[in-house]
């Protein structure tokens, strides 16, 4: 606890009258902290820093960098804009040495300028001056060295510049009108270099400085897709020590990252969408250690000998072996839209494809999470939505908070009892025919852009035999492991084990997994918990 004492020897204190100072006394925390601790992060509720010893410094993502824009000494302060402001903090605050803090929470903050107003009028003076540096980043453009150029509405480029985004890589793009770009294909430009004419995701990967090689062939963990639960389990591998690499097909974050809008997450009280969900968990895994390799996936595992053969033909080894491929977009069997993929009809939605709802009138099939959260975001951008739902009702499929704000919007509509039946317009998408299933009659519906989000089965077809699946394809773990005659050893398989010793599986590919974000991330994190345990009884000698 700090002394009176030491709170005069603090130039923003040192005028405050006796009453003040023990006021202050008894109300602050008094932090220390280690180098690199952080005492405050972007998004935090608001308070008031004031270093005592060392130096802080002051840091705010930019760009998907996080840069230090400030320091702060002994005897200065940080907070003072949400505390001015009332709103959650702008920036994080770190030690840049062994430092000591004291924290001040918004209530003793405010007793405390009762008590003394000088304490208010000076912080809200440094907030002036702080909001200005603010703006001036906020006003920055990111860095770009890739360009993308191709016609407006064109699958490739749209699939080229969904994939940069969802990578969280910064990039232009220059969009060619259909007159002028006839059976163009996309260009990816790059200063200096020879530009790429219809590049493949890999040579985009490759182009962008993503990794699509792994570094070494032998690791502690490989871990197969990045959805939460793969970058979970990276998170806490790397954490520990472990030699760790994910292999993903596409970008981190899985179905998952697709997500616009994920309310019901601990820890994030406004909401969060699946991609910045994802690029946090990202950045986190890759800072402790773990190695991200894109545009790869596995083509067959031994699960005795605990190797990966990758198509390319990379094959690592691994101590342990943790599967979270999550699953597969269910399609619709309609033969008109085959045709139209990518083209007006897409398989899931994320942010990025804001630009393809812009003034479009949209249609969403699907009734669960994914599609309410699609429908909410859409509704910001488009002339109009509909959900075209199989079912009665919304309700029994979707949570409550959804049900209730999608009935708050009125730019949704709900059209239940429907299924889409054909598609119209060349050579994208103009009109889809619905079916009205409690009439019998069918309306054509101006649509712009489809997305269908129906649910997702298991792409598990290329797993071998050792590895048990139940009827429905998803993989069996745990009891339903040691139920299976593929289990053969005598111990218990773990919570999360296959029928393979020492493969793993976590998230939607899991027999029984709750299809969660939230349970994906916690069974990404008890998966690690599991292989330390396998880990040691192998050591032993004592697999059985």
């Amino acid at each position: 606890m700090i002394t009176i004492d030491e709170l005069r020897g603090i130039r923003l204190f040192a005028a405050l009258p006796e009453a003040a100072l023990l006021h202050l006394s008894r109300a602050v925390e008094d932090i220390r902290l280690t180098a690199g601790e952080y005492f405050a992060h972007e998004g935090d509720e608001r308070a008031l820093y004031v270093v005592v010893e060392g130096r802080a410094e002051i840091t705010k993502t930019v760009n998907g960098d996080e840069r230090v824009i400030g320091t702060r000494t002994p005897g200065r302060f940080f907070g003072e804009v949400p505390m001015t402001l009332s709103t959650p903090f702008p920036a994080s605050g770190r030690a840049a040495e062994a430092s000591r803090v004291l924290k001040l929470d918004a209530a003793d903050y405010y007793a405390l300028a009762a008590l003394a107003p000088s304490i208010p009028a000076r912080v809200a003076g440094l907030a002036r001056r702080y909001l200005d540096s603010l703006q001036e980043l906020a006003a920055e453009r990111p860095e770009t060295e890739v360009r993308v150029v191709g016609p407006r509405g064109d699958a490739r480029t749209h699939e080229v510049a969904g994939f940069l985004a969802r990578n969280r890589v910064a990039f232009d793009r220059v969009t060619l009108e259909p007159q002028a770009a006839a059976g163009a294909a996309p260009v990816l430009e790059r200063p200096g270099r020879e530009p790429i004419v219809d590049p493949t995701l890999r040579e985009v990967a490759e182009a962008a400085g993503l990794s699509v090689r792994p570094e070494q062939s032998a690791y502690d963990v490989v871990i197969l897709g990045g959805g939460p639960a793969g970058l979970t389990a990276a998170v806490h591998a790397a954490a520990e020590g472990l030699r760790t690499v994910v292999i993903e097909s596409l970008a981190p974050g899985g179905q998952a990252g697709t997500s616009t809008r994920i309310e019901n997450y601990t820890g994030f009280p406004f909401g969060i969408s699946g991609d910045d969900l994802a690029g946090r968990a990202l950045a986190q895994a890759k800072r402790l250690g773990a190695e991200i390799v894109v545009t790869r996936a596995a083509e067959a595992i031994d699960p005795v000998r605990h190797e990966v053969t990758l198509d390319g033909g990379d094959v690592l080894s691994a101590a342990a072996l943790i599967i979270a491929t999550g699953v597969a977009w269910r399609t619709l069997a309609v033969p008109a839209i085959d045709g139209r993929i990518g083209t007006g009809v897409h398989y899931g939605a994320a942010r990025s494809d804001a630009t393809l709802a812009r003034g479009a009138d949209v249609c969403i099939v699907g009734a669960g999470n994914s599609a309410g959260q699609a429908a909410l975001f859409f509704a910001r951008h488009a002339r109009s939505v509909t959900m075209i739902v199989r079912a009665a009702t919304i309700e029994t499929s979707m949570s409550r908070y959804l049900v209730d704000q999608l009935a708050a919007n009125d730019g949704i509509r709900i059209a239940t009892r429907s299924e889409v039946i054909g598609a119209h317009g060349e050579p994208g998408l103009e009109a889809i025919d619905v079916l009205d299933r409690s009439t019998g009659a069918t309306e054509r519906r101006a649509c712009d852009v489809l997305f269908v989000m129906i649910g997702a089965d298991a792409a598990t077809g290329w797993l071998p035999r050792e590895v048990a699946l139940d009827a429905r394809g998803f993989i069996a773990t745990g009891p339903d492991a040691e139920a299976s005659p593929l289990w053969r050893l005598e111990r218990r398989p773990f919570a999360l084990e296959t029928s393979a010793p020492g493969v793993f599986a976590v998230g939607d590919v899991r027999s029984g997994s709750v299809k969660r974000v939230v349970a994906g991330v916690g069974e990404g994190g008890m998966a690690i918990a599991h292989v330390h345990q396998y880990l040691a009884l192998r050591a032993q000698g004592s697999l059985g």
